[in-house]
């Protein structure tokens, strides 16, 4: 069973626009399956975990491309970055736009291969696993922007959200999404072990390979926290250096997105410190061992979970329209006032707040007067988003939104 991705529309976009197209994010989630689905036979599949074809690859590019001289679709991309020159002249040579359709779902020296051979040349795209909107077939595809222009458009698609703990506890890896019977736990097990054994590895040195699952055990603990280095690297026994080196690796794959706080010269008593939010809540859940939907919704960390749910959905939003760098905030100063996102559009800012109650309340946006301190924006009015079934007005600043709205 194929489930049509959101990103399919941008995907074809962008493939018009350049010589190669590079989509990329964690691993499973459902990568070369889109790529296979709506390009069909025009292009040849070949994969670079097939030892041979990454050995002819790395070794003698121009070969390979004898071997295979039409359009191609390349699997795994990360581990042949080397043969990234050769395709630099191939495609400056034909100037044919869609030559190449690549995957990647680990990025970090990928990236940085990518920068330096292929500049101008390769379209971009960061993709995560189902959303809300894909899992219920939802035919919408815009960056949330709680404008009265988006609230308008998204009403006509509105459509109301069931069984959600479920939903957040399994996941959104599409597997398991779409394959009621295979077993959670078991599959978040083996993902994390084939994390750890390929990527990481090839990444850095880890002596002890439990200790990097103890420190995605820490970090997930955290998750919809501010990240403190040095807490974390308490609690797993390594260095500070060490936590900041793991962190970024992590963040490279597409596990989890550091949301940086909102700066701005008007707001002066602003922390500078990102908070962290995993991108799949069933792999938190995994991690920090909630093993039903009704151990996690009922646990401590339920508010926490809820706000990395929807954090997560927002952010989907935006890569699925090709905005891989999403213009996503928060707001902590000194003083303990916070706002869970701020979304900046143009010369227009949004103040979301994020709250896991279905009985809204006006205290709920006591924090967002803070933003009157900034002269160079026009703040609107504040939104909660929470699990209450309407669009509900608290005051002529403060509106509820369901997270349907998203």
């Amino acid at each position: 069973m194929y489930l049509r991705r959101a990103i399919e529309e941008t995907i074809e976009k962008v493939k018009k626009q350049f010589p190669i197209l590079l989509l990329t994010g964690p691993r499973q989630i459902g990568k070369t399956t889109v790529l296979k689905e709506i390009m069909g036979e025009e292009y040849e599949f070949i994969t670079m975990d097939d030892p041979i074809e990454r050995r002819v690859f790395s070794e003698d590019p121009g070969l390979f491309l004898k071997n295979h001289p039409g359009k191609l679709l390349l699997d795994e991309i990360q581990y042949v970055s080397e043969g990234f020159p050769y395709l630099k002249r191939i495609v400056d040579e034909s100037k044919e736009n869609g030559r190449f359709l690549m995957t990647g779902s680990q990025t970090f020296s990928m990236m940085k291969s990518v920068s330096e051979s292929l500049a101008g040349r390769v379209g971009i795209l960061q993709m995560q696993g189902l959303s809300l909107r894909e899992k219920n077939e939802v035919d919408f595809n815009e960056a949330f922007i709680p404008s009265n222009e988006y609230i308008k458009t998204r009403e006509k698609n509105f459509v109301s959200y069931t069984d959600l703990w479920n939903v957040i506890h399994r996941g959104y890896m599409p597997r398991l999404v779409l394959n009621s019977d295979i077993d959670w736990e078991i599959y978040y097990s083996s993902y994390v072990q084939t994390y750890i054994e390929r990527d990481v590895r090839q990444l850095t040195q880890v002596a002890d390979e439990n200790v990097f699952l103890r420190f995605m055990v820490a970090l997930a603990a955290r998750s919809g926290e501010l990240l403190n280095y040095q807490s974390v690297a308490q609690d797993v026994g390594v260095s500070s250096e060490t936590i900041k080196r793991w962190v970024s690796i992590l963040e490279s794959s597409r596990i989890i997105y550091l949301l940086q706080p909102y700066a701005n010269n008007h707001l002066k008593r602003a922390i500078k410190t990102p908070k962290i939010y995993f991108m799949d809540t069933g792999l938190v859940a995994y991690l920090t061992r909630w093993p039903t939907a009704a151990t996690l919704a009922n646990g401590a960390v339920a508010g926490n979970i809820f706000e990395t749910f929807v954090i997560a959905e927002i952010i989907k939003t935006y890569l699925n329209v090709g905005k891989v760098n999403p213009p996503l905030y928060y707001y902590r100063d000194r003083d303990q006032k916070e706002i869970d996102l701020l979304i900046e559009d143009g010369d227009k800012l949004y103040p979301v707040e994020i709250k896991l109650s279905a009985n809204p309340v006006k205290s709920m946006g006591r924090h967002f007067p803070v933003l009157k301190q900034i002269s160079n924006k026009e703040v609107q009015p504040g939104v909660i988003l929470c699990q209450y079934e309407k669009k509900l007005w608290l005051d002529d600043n403060l509106m509820v939104l369901p997270i349907e709205y998203v």
